[in-house]
């Protein structure tokens, strides 16, 4: 079956298409936008105006690309922001809309789950048990399992939240790094009392912070998905473009090829969160996954399809 799954987070909003059939996946279309849901969420507990105004026009461009598909289901899954926003409901009326479905505000559980499934789906029974760490605008989910979820929790310790909550200079002062370092090993402790984050064999690392994290650590001029999917990149290689990237300015970021011009004010404060996380788990490296919890969207799109 053809399905369009849809995540909606704190920072951007991004389309598969994909047919299913069983175990076989095939994907058809996949694209992102960057509209900052989110934009003082954290402060004021409310969508600001402009935000929805963006994150709907993404969603008209979506419906055009799902009628011209042939899509036969849709989900659509909004994330952090969505979650802590008192007028979300101007927001939900808006996609219901424009797709004529509503989109569920999924729980930091749930989040975590499908994260898993997507992450997790190409790799062997033998690098179990795994620990995905889905790096988002607003939070990160820490999830530990084999060939399910067995611990999963979701602290706010996104990209988003982490830049304005502690970085106010460009580029960041030392205190506001380390402020935002307190916090980020704060949640961290939160997360480890529920998940066992140092026992995983595998550390794989989603979303736009983790494959641009990988894409500075390989190098690259320019964002490949294909050479970020599966990549291996070490601890020390991690906390070297944290370094880096703290000491840049928003311009001199806003020039860095790899990196979407929608993540370059808040790109430091997300691989800092990585950086962090490395140094918690004690992990030698992560891999780096362009599967996320948009394959996990999917995927349950097709599971309940057959049941």
């Amino acid at each position: 079956m053809r399905v369009a799954a849809i995540d909606c987070g704190t920072n951007s909003i991004r389309l598969l298409i994909a047919d299913i059939e069983g175990t076989n996946f095939r994907e058809i279309y996949r694209t992102m936008e960057i509209v900052r849901l989110g934009q003082g969420v954290d402060q004021n507990k409310a969508f600001h105006p402009d935000a929805i105004a963006r994150t709907l026009a993404a969603v008209d461009l979506f419906a055009q690309e799902i009628s011209k598909r042939g899509v036969e289901a849709i989900r659509f899954c909004a994330t952090s922001a969505t979650r802590d926003a008192t007028n979300r409901a101007l927001f939900i009326d808006g996609v219901k809309e424009r797709l004529g479905i509503e989109p569920e505000v999924i729980s930091g559980d749930e989040e975590a789950a499908l994260s898993f499934i997507g992450a997790t789906k190409e790799f062997s029974p033998i690098d179990a048990p795994f620990l995905v760490v889905d790096i988002g605008g607003g939070s990160t989910e820490f999830v530990f399992g084999h060939s399910e979820v067995e611990f999963a929790k979701s602290v706010n310790i996104g990209c988003v939240r982490m830049t304005e909550r502690n970085i106010h200079s460009d580029p960041p002062v030392p205190q506001e790094i380390e402020n935002a370092r307190k916090d980020i090993q704060e949640a961290i402790a939160v997360a480890a009392a529920i998940v066992p984050i140092t026992k995983a064999k595998t550390l794989i690392a989603v979303a736009g912070t983790a494959t641009s994290v990988a894409a500075s650590a390989l190098g690259l001029e320019q964002y490949d998905r294909h050479l970020i999917h599966l990549a291996h990149v070490s601890a020390e290689q991690t906390h070297h473009v944290a370094i880096t990237f703290a000491t840049m300015n928003a311009e001199q970021r806003s020039h860095i090829g790899f990196l979407h011009p929608g993540r370059a004010d808040v790109f430091a404060a997300g691989s800092l969160v990585l950086s962090e996380i490395m140094r918690a788990t004690g992990a030698k490296e992560f891999v780096a996954s362009e599967a996320d919890i948009l394959d996990g969207i999917a995927w349950s799109l097709a599971k309940n399809s057959r049941e």
